[in-house]
């Protein structure tokens, strides 16, 4: 069983709920003097969760797509390199843009990404980012919403997996070190 791995829970399904409505109700709140509604780009695979869940909590016309980008491949630690393995369908010019990612580590992706959709015209870029481990970051990145702040420890569940297993787990937790070690 999955369960049997986890070290603790973090964040419970209750927490997660919480925080989830609360993004949405500031990201409503700060775009809602933009009648066109904003353009939500979400990270694949681990956001997908996390945004499925805040699009639905924004009161606000919401459009989306999403990318797949990665510094890690198939390691624990950043390469450095980023590459996307699945760009945009949809042109964001002059859109106002909310990135939606699961979590931000070493910042490096992100920081790419964030300057890789600037290139590309849109009205407005922010950040969104359920989890923030900032001992981690080798690049600052600007996180204009952020869920949680979280220690240096291997979460898993609500999309964050470890060899791809523990997404589907409804709350956050430690996952036991003797699993990825």
């Amino acid at each position: 069983m999955m369960k049997d791995d986890i070290e603790k829970i973090v964040f419970t399904e209750e927490d997660i709920r919480a925080k989830v409505k609360s993004l949405g109700e500031v990201i409503s709140r700060d775009y809602a003097h933009v009648p066109e509604g904003i353009f939500c780009i979400g990270i694949l695979k681990g956001a997908a969760i996390f945004f499925t869940d805040l699009v639905r909590q924004i009161s606000l016309p919401v459009q989306f797509d999403f990318m797949i980008a990665s510094s890690y491949g198939d390691a624990m630690e950043s390469s450095g390199t980023v590459r996307i393995l699945k760009d945009l369908d949809y042109d964001i010019d002059g859109k106002h843009v909310v990135i939606v990612e699961d979590i931000i580590d070493s910042g490096t992706t992100m920081h790419y990404l964030l300057d890789y959709i600037r290139l590309r015209k849109a009205a407005s870029v922010k950040l969104c980012a359920f989890l923030s481990k900032p001992s981690r970051r080798t690049v600052e990145v600007p996180i204009d919403y952020c869920g949680f702040e979280v220690p240096d420890e291997f979460l898993v569940g609500y999309g964050l997996d470890y060899a791809e297993k523990y997404r589907n787990l409804p709350y956050i937790g430690v996952l036991k070190r003797e699993v990825y070690t």
